[in-house]
């Protein structure tokens, strides 16, 4: 444990007095300090830790940093810190939270404004069919109802699916699952550039957060008291989002059994949104793990085949007339 301590306190001295001009490299260099990542866990897992306070503030100046490096160091440990900060509000110790509590609001603050400092929407948009793209050619289109000419008239359809979100400067009970909501739609933005410890850090705090508290904990290696921590359907539906990659990305058996936690939760509470998602992942899994699935990335996409590709195997009324041609002849 002294050991990892002067890894953390090495690690909180040399940022200090780090130029500007060298962030780049030592965002680099942060990645091959193998010893760094645990020790930061351990000190956020303890809550008497003296290095809690200044290593919650230096996450906080690395998230500031204009590198998406150090911003991505610093969004790996947001599961555990969502964990750590649920589970200390469960238990009414709201003062152990306050520097992880500034933390998480911190970071949230700088995520809901753009680089001049206005709300930003996060949106993406609708392609028009009558462009051609990697997945589909427009001449395959001319039988259908809606000509290209006709397609062309529509607008794209910008679709919006993370609205405008006001500062917050505390956690409240109205606005806690709002804030972590949008922290969860952060990290599944950027988690697949997250490493294993990170994967294994939100299946852990899946797992825990919904099974705290019930008889379910009882099965579980981990035993310490801990009460039941409130949980939002929304929230539960970024956690799976997180899990199941998580599972096809190194973690199958850590990712199943929080997968299967969290539909203990959503059955429990009724929600019906991490309830169907939850039930499409399982049902959807192979029965063992996929090859390579142990620290290897094996999530895969089926590119749509081309025209030429298709009009090949595909059967279509000329077809079928030069068929029944050939016979009758």
């Amino acid at each position: 444990m002294l050991g990892e301590g002067r890894v953390v306190e090495e690690w909180l001295s040399e940022f200090k007095t780090l130029p500007e001009s060298q962030f780049s490299s030592y965002a680099s260099s942060l990645y091959r300090k193998k010893n760094l990542v645990p020790a930061l866990y351990r000190v956020i897992q303890d809550p008497n830790s003296e290095l809690l306070e200044p290593v919650c503030n230096q996450l906080f100046e690395l998230y500031r940093n204009s590198d998406a490096r150090l911003r991505r160091f610093t969004l790996q440990f947001l599961p555990e810190l969502v964990w750590v900060y649920l589970r200390f509000t469960a238990s009414r110790e709201r003062q152990i939270n306050g520097c992880i509590e500034a933390l998480l609001l911190g970071i949230y603050n700088l995520e809901i404004v753009d680089k001049e400092g206005n709300s930003k929407l996060l949106s993406f948009t609708i392609p028009s069919l009558s462009k051609p793209s990697i997945y589909h050619e427009p001449s395959s289109l001319g039988s259908m109802a809606l000509t290209e000419g006709a397609l062309c008239q529509h607008d794209l359809i910008r679709v919006v699916y993370s609205g405008l979100h006001p500062q917050r400067e505390t956690f409240t009970a109205q606005n806690r699952f709002e804030v972590l909501c949008f922290l969860m739609l952060c990290y599944n933005s950027a988690v697949v550039y997250m490493p294993s410890s990170s994967y294994q850090a939100v299946c852990r705090m899946s797992s825990r957060l919904c099974v705290c508290g019930f008889p379910r904990q009882q099965q579980k290696t981990w035993r310490e008291p801990c009460n039941r921590v409130v949980l939002d359907p929304e929230f539960m539906v970024q956690m799976l989002t997180a899990v199941y990659h998580a599972i096809y990305n190194g973690e199958w058996d850590l990712g199943r059994e929080a997968l299967d936690d969290i539909l203990y939760r959503a059955q429990l509470e009724l929600y019906s949104e991490p309830l169907l998602l939850g039930n499409a992942m399982k049902n959807s899994l192979p029965d063992s793990a996929p090859d390579g699935s142990r620290g290897k990335k094996v999530l895969q996409v089926e590119v749509t085949p081309t025209v030429r590709r298709i009009s090949r195997s595909a059967i279509t009324a000329a077809s079928i007339r030069r068929l029944r041609w050939k016979r009758e002849e």
